[in-house]
């Protein structure tokens, strides 16, 4: 991105829905503002799904430069994140086809970007810290991918669902057995004293 852009916040909902306008109107420059506003979390996004820096750039650029080929058929009014992150969705989903095809390790030497923010901060020391991105790489990919729209991105579960194609319900299942999942790995370690079901199911 153009490094004099300053990145807008993307809750600037009003301001958003112009620059849209104008770029699928012809307006590169205000498609880069749209994009500037989103980068760093999809690439953040992207980034806890390969494990890999490399990929997860490669993916956000791709990303953004295909949602720039379709931005005159985005449906004014419609959510513009959901749709971005779709189209990072599907990126992700080929991008897993290929590896089947010519499998690769992914890197694990690189440190993860900054996502101290949301629910995962609790876990104050660095220790803690590992331990919980150690956890939530091991999730499958769906868990993974649907519990971080939810903790990082802040998306509701229609969000999530047209994010990732599946229903509601199915985007609400995923992120309740992600966090289960999670609770089961963590909770000796890092809660030894929570109120946890046998299935790992947190009280209420």
């Amino acid at each position: 991105m153009p490094p004099d852009l300053d990145p807008p916040r993307p809750d600037t909902t009003g301001a958003e829905s112009e620059w849209i306008a104008a770029a699928q109107a012809g307006d590169r420059s205000a498609f880069e503002r749209v994009a500037a506003a989103y980068y760093e979390r999809l690439f953040r996004w992207l980034y806890h799904l390969t494990r890999d820096r490399h990929r997860a750039e490669d993916l956000t650029q791709e990303t953004f430069l295909k949602a720039l080929a379709a931005i005159a058929s985005f449906r004014a009014g419609s959510n513009f994140r959901a749709w971005l992150f779709r189209i990072g969705h599907n990126n992700f989903v080929n991008l897993k086809r290929s590896e089947r095809k010519s499998p690769q390790q992914p890197s694990e030497d690189l440190p993860a970007p900054d996502t101290a923010a949301g629910p995962l901060a609790t876990a104050a020391d660095r220790e803690a810290l590992e331990k919980v991105a150690k956890a939530i790489r091991q999730l499958p990919t769906d868990f993974r991918m649907a519990l971080m729209l939810k903790a990082e991105e802040g998306m509701n579960y229609r969000e999530i669902a047209a994010v990732m194609g599946i229903t509601e319900e199915t985007a609400r299942w995923r992120v309740f057995k992600a966090r289960q999942k999670l609770m089961k790995m963590l909770s000796p370690d890092l809660f030894p004293d929570a109120d946890v079901d046998k299935d790992g199911t947190p009280n209420e």
